[in-house]
């Protein structure tokens, strides 16, 4: 297992760039091998251990959202936005442990209980800054919830290339709701200026 999760971590590392200035970034030669559609960006073969890994990581991104949408409705008790978000943001981690669950992803080193803890390093820095940053003000946490939803969309439209058919419908799934909830953060980012 220890080796599974060095590489993992190493996979994992090469492709994320994590930074409240920039969103966090995908390698585009990891997309280009899992096709064998023709270009639809649908397969209905198994998964690679690549694209277990790019699971995997959905999966954790889904629990920084979330996590972070306690971590600072629990400080900005009157914004019901993240109250409101981090439920729906349970879902997605719900949905994506399903997906991990069928295509044999080992998730048993992740506590989804805990919040704010990782199992991958760049999500764990992805968490402490969105947290030291939403902690300045609330008008800094509703920005925050806004680079969040921006970064989910743009990773899940990058994992989903090449995904077999249910992966890639639940990967849509959870930009639409990506989708909604950058509206609510975006709506309520306008109220605080």
């Amino acid at each position: 297992m220890k080796n599974n999760t060095n590489s993992r971590r190493n996979f994992l590392s090469k492709m994320l760039v994590t930074s409240l200035s920039g969103v966090a970034l995908f390698s585009s030669t990891t997309y280009a091998r899992g096709r064998t559609d023709g270009g639809g960006g649908r397969t209905t073969t198994g998964l690679t251990n690549e694209q277990k890994d790019m699971l995997f990581f959905i999966y954790q991104e889904e629990k920084v959202a979330r996590d972070v949408y306690i971590t600072l409705g629990n400080i900005y008790t009157n914004e019901n936005t993240f109250a409101s978000i981090q439920k729906s943001e349970q879902r997605h981690i719900d949905s994506a442990r399903g997906l991990c669950e069928k295509y044999g992803v080992d998730i048993t080193g992740v506590d989804e209980g805990s919040v704010g803890d990782f199992e991958l390093q760049p999500l764990q820095e992805l968490y402490d800054n969105c947290i030291a940053q939403g902690s300045d003000s609330l008008l800094e946490a509703l920005k925050v919830g806004v680079f969040i939803e921006i970064t989910d969309i743009d990773d899940l439209e990058r994992a989903a290339v090449g995904m077999p058919n249910d992966v890639f419908n639940v990967f849509e799934n959870l930009k639409e709701g990506s989708l909604n909830h950058l509206d609510a953060f975006e709506t309520a980012v306008a109220r605080e200026q």
